[in-house]
């Protein structure tokens, strides 16, 4: 039998959305699988970091190109 899953809900710049939907478009999947990936695997991530301080310190930058400026 599968896992029991729960609804998770997040607000996100809606040009942040856009992106993961053509994201997830590209790579065949539906939007929330993506997220459901995405958060698990950075889950792993700040486990593994130990701290969100540590996390964002260990973090690879995106070139100046994939990065929306506010």
């Amino acid at each position: 039998m599968g896992e029991c899953k729960t609804h998770l809900s997040l607000r996100v710049r809606q040009n942040l959305k856009d992106a993961l939907q053509k994201l997830a478009d590209r790579e065949h999947r539906r939007l929330g699988n993506l997220g459901e990936l995405l958060v698990e695997w950075s889950f792993e991530q700040l486990e593994s970091a130990g701290s969100l301080e540590r996390l964002l310190k260990q973090k690879i930058r995106p070139s100046s190109g994939h990065r929306d400026e506010k």
